[in-house]
């Protein structure tokens, strides 16, 4: 469910500001550097940020870099500071410079200062830089040799470049080691200084010899040196350490337990209790049943509440992980050993009741856990403890709208729904609960639990008729106020209504809700209410909901939007009168459909703008457009067989073509191109598919199910008609087994499944083509249409925005004009990209790597016309490369062997981590016009001279003969 500071689709701007280049804002800035007031220098300094962010190519960061670093070397050290703070924010456009020797020039020529401050700022920025400059040897004397200083201000900055470094260069962390390990434990160094020292053997992980001396000197550290602060530094770093090497995890692990058990100190307790935590997230297989047993005998023997709370959030990390399985499964050979790991359970359990909501709500998670994943007979009794700990913490956090009830009850939810979707027998109570807890609860928790109704109802048809009234009478209650609760609430509810009724809305529903809506709801909300029913099918109330919010928006752009989804509405409720058997009504409704469709289409249009073209909305839609279209052809294709039956002599016609089809007539030409219809479209919503990246997984599974729609049909005519031989049903048989995450699809799969059941008993038992088999299709087809189509989160609501921006070179100065190229010499293209992301980068899915497709074509010759291999004639290649810093750069080498000019075009499309391929684009193309070389035009130039006294001779010889 959407928040209100969710962009919507219209709200999102984009990056096309208008404002300066790249070249007229450096120049802008440059100004400002070269002012002679301080502050505007510094106000300049600090624009750079902005300025890499939305020019983000390497030939602009590189120039304004080298200006910073001009800056760091003359200027005072303020503007070193800025500078500094500059770079840090900027490290992911360090390694586009270009010349690095130069710009590290600049700025380590300040190391030989005499102020140490400057000094000081010199190391903080080779520190900040180590990720470009790991081996600089300079660099590296220079932080051992700052080590020494007797100002404290420079130590401290070369204790940072020190493990900026380490963390980056093998070489400068084994030659540190030694030296840390020096001034750690000499006597002179102050324990301040110590306790930023330890940090920085968390670094040398770089090889298993390193990060053993690293381990041994940090056991030494924790034995020799028990104060308070040493054990907590020494033992996080010891765990930091443990988490990069990997080797060393189950010693820390062990070691960290021994901590908890043993040491009396409140803070190193809770200290270990965090380590573990970080280690139950990154490592959960290599905790053993020891360590989680160890783990319950101190949270089961603690008396303070605070370190109880750590422990079994600890374990709850831990119990949705492999290590659960691992602690309840049997050791071959070992009878004695499930008996202990009750403690687990015993704990959860005590801790189920607590009067801490905190321990109570991990104690849930803990037993909620154990039961979805452990599926053993003597732990399915604890399924009823988990629903029993569960109501209970419902109850008390649903009457306390407070911060940390709230965070609580949000996990007792999501226990729920996790607990409904592994244990489906345990849906139906744990609705009732949600239900009856409804009425008393506080508005915050209202809002809450009805997200986690509507979670579980998506899943599971849990919400039927007879629960419809309790929620229509909470309706009627609510909304007394117009407060933003109150305003989330009714959307809420109003989200579980058409759930709970997707069938079809009734009368007195919509008249409660429309009521409602009317006394206190703002226009958002009402938008937000009719966007859900959209997503839920219930096109007639979303119709009427989006027809009163037509006079409420401020531009036409938002006019045209909201007209568009009330005519898209429409067309959808005129499909819900479709009846089976009925194929000219059925007609006639589809036409209707589509007349509204049209209307839609040409205001969606008027919608959108270039910064937001809604290309994803307008595709889906013109989709459904050519779909109900195709549908409606083949009704009349099925048709023709009464109105147009076969001629007499359709069987000797048959005969004598050899194509036994024949005999049926024009019917089986147009079930022919029927056929290939579907397929096309099937194929055009696979190509949506595929530009979808920034799309959700349910938007994604609803195109899928469109495609899967044709495909059906298309096999179905296939099997009926065509080829009724060869129709194989093998695999389209699993799509029933699919778990369906919405009511829409599991509607959908049963229309799929009942389909291919009536295909499949029809196949082979008549001749093709009759009445049955005519009357199957058409009634699949109705079939399909009855389910009312969903439109989901994506066609409303980009909550995760990437786009890739191109730049080649060379380029022309004017689009237009092609880059001269001599055809004996080949074209080095370099492409360079930027991958850029809106407010939430990689929610759904992130880019692996990029694949750039770089094509070439003659688009007009010149010059002779002799023959030229046919290779030479079109460039055809693809590179993959992974971006680095959302950076990525790679070249190709093009070869233009014909005079002429020819068009270049690359293309750009991502690979995510799954492997999934995507066709984001963008495309762009560049004209090269080849040129014959100089000497080649000599040689044929002196050709041609030889040729022409030859060529004057022969026709005085003709002349002379006449």
């Amino acid at each position: 469910m959407a928040s209100n500071s969710t962009k919507s689709f219209l709200a999102d701007a984009g990056y096309g500001e208008q404002e300066l280049d790249a070249n007229s804002a450096l120049m802008e800035l440059d100004k400002g550097l070269r002012s002679g007031k301080l502050g505007e220098q510094c106000e300049a300094v600090v624009r750079f940020p902005r300025l890499f962010q939305k020019y983000p190519f390497p030939i602009l960061i590189n120039s304004a870099f080298l200006k910073l670093a001009d800056v760091f070397r003359v200027g005072n050290n303020f503007l070193r500071l800025c500078v500094l703070k500059v770079t840090q924010q900027s490290e992911k456009h360090l390694e586009k410079i270009l010349n690095v020797d130069e710009f590290v020039k600049r700025i380590f020529s300040v190391i030989h200062s005499n102020d140490p401050v400057a000094r000081a700022i010199t190391l903080r920025m080779l520190g900040s830089l180590a990720s470009i400059i790991p081996e600089r040897k300079n660099a590296h004397h220079s932080i051992r040799q700052s080590l020494d200083s007797h100002d404290n201000v420079e130590v401290e900055a070369a204790v940072f470049a020190a493990a900026n470094f380490s963390a980056q260069s093998k070489d400068f962390a084994v030659g540190i080691c030694n030296k840390i390990s020096e001034m750690i434990q000499g006597l002179a160094t102050p324990v301040d200084l110590k306790l930023k020292l330890i940090p920085i053997l968390q670094h040398m992980h770089h090889d298993a010899i390193l990060a053993s001396s690293a381990r041994q000197l940090l056991q030494q550290l924790v034995t020799s040196y028990p104060s308070t602060k040493m054990v907590i530094v020494s033992l996080h770093t010891f765990t930091l350490l443990a988490a990069s090497s990997l080797v060393d995890t189950p010693k820390q692990i062990q070691l960290l337990l021994q901590y908890l058990k043993n040491d009396p100190r409140k803070a190193v307790k809770r200290l270990t209790i965090q380590d573990l935590k970080l280690l139950a997230s990154k490592t959960p297989h290599t905790w053993s049943r020891e360590n989680i047993q160890a783990l319950c005998e101190c949270a089961l023997q603690t008396p303070y509440d605070s370190l109880k709370l750590g422990m079994l959030s600890v374990l709850s990390t831990l119990s949705g992980t492999i290590a659960i399985k691992h602690y309840f499964s049997t050791v071959p050979g070992n009878v004695s050993s499930p008996p202990r790991s009750s403690d687990l359970v015993k704990l959860a359990q005590e801790c189920c009741y607590h009067n801490n909501r905190g321990i109570a709500a991990h104690g849930v998670r803990v037993l909620t856990n154990i039961t979805v994943s452990c599926q053993e007979k003597d732990l399915l009794a604890l399924e009823q403890d988990a629903v029993f700990g569960l109501e209970s913490l419902l109850v008390l956090c649903s009457q306390d709208d407070s911060p940390g009830a709230q965070a609580t009850l949000k996990i007792a939810l999501n226990c729920m729904v996790k607990l409904a979707k592994g244990r489906p027998h345990l849906s139906q109570s744990v609705v009732e609960t949600l239900l009856t807890q409804l009425h008393s609860a506080q508005d915050a928790a209202r809002i809450l639990m009805c997200h986690c109704l509507a979670a579980i109802a998506m899943q599971l048809p849990v919400l039927g008729d007879g629960m419809l009234g309790d929620l229509m009478e909470l309706y009627k209650v609510i909304g007394r106020s117009a407060t933003d609760k109150q305003q989330e609430l009714l959307v809420s509810l109003a989200t579980v209504i058409f759930v709970a009724s997707q069938k079809a809305l009734s009368v007195e529903s919509k008249a409660v809700i429309k009521q409602q809506l009317e006394s206190v709801s703002n226009g958002w909300t009402v938008y937000r209410i009719a966007r859900q029913a959209s997503r839920m099918g219930n096109h007639d109330m979303a119709k009427e909901l989006y027809q009163s919010l037509l006079t409420q928006v401020a531009s036409e752009h938002f006019y045209f939007w909201l007209n568009s989804l009330k005519e898209f509405s429409h067309a959808e409720q005129c499909l819900t009168g479709l009846q089976e058997e009925n194929y000219s009504s059925a007609l006639s409704c589809i036409a209707e459909s589509l007349k509204f469709y049209h209307k839609g289409i040409a205001s969606l249009t008027a919608a959108s703008t270039p910064l937001n073209p809604l290309s994803f909305q307008c595709e889906f839609v013109k989709l459904r457009i050519d779909l109900l279209q195709a549908f409606s052809q083949l009704i009349c294709t099925c048709n023709s067989l009464k109105t147009s039956p076969p001629p007499a002599i359709a069987t000797t016609i048959a005969m004598t073509l050899g194509n036994d089809l024949q005999r049926c007539g024009r019917i089986s030409n147009q079930m022919k191109q029927s056929m290939e219809e579907f397929r096309s479209l099937a194929s055009r919503y696979g190509d949506l598919y595929q530009a979808s990246f920034d799309a959700d997984s349910a938007t994604l599974r609803n195109v899928e199910l469109q495609q899967q729609s044709c495909l059906l049909i298309s096999h179905a005519i296939e099997a009926l008609i065509l080829d009724p031989e060869s129709a194989s049903f093998q695999e389209y048989g699993s799509t029933g087994t699919a778990h369906a995450d919405s009511e829409y699809e599991r509607r959908m799969m049963s229309v799929y499944n009942h389909v291919l059941e009536e295909v499949e008993s029809l196949n082979r038992k008549y001749t093709p083509v009759s009445y049955m088999h005519t009357a199957c299709l058409c009634n699949a087809i109705i079939a399909l249409l009855k389910v009312p189509l969903s439109f989901q989160r994506y066609f409303f609501q980009k909550l995760q925005s990437t786009s890739i921006k191109l730049a080649l070179s060379p380029s022309p100065r004017n689009p237009a004009e092609p880059i001269a190229v001599q055809n004996n010499q080949q074209l080095a293209l370099k492409v360079e990209g930027v991958v850029q992301h809106g407010s939430k980068p990689g929610l759904f899915r992130k880019i692996q790597s990029v694949c750039l497709n770089v094509s070439s074509t003659l688009q007009s010759k010149s010059g002779q016309d002799y023959k030229i291999p046919i290779d030479n004639m079109t460039n055809e290649m693809e590179q993959r490369v992974e971006p680095h810093n959302d950076y990525f750069s790679t070249q190709f080498l093009l070869n233009f062997a014909i005079l002429g000019t020819h068009n270049i075009t690359v293309e750009s499309s991502v690979k995510d981590a799954n492997g999934i391929v995507w066709k984001t684009g963008p495309r762009t193309t560049i004209f090269v016009k080849s040129l014959e070389d100089p000497y080649s035009q000599q040689i044929r130039l002196q050709q041609q001279q030889a040729q022409q006294p030859l060529q004057q001779q022969q026709q005085r010889n003709a002349y002379t003969r006449f």
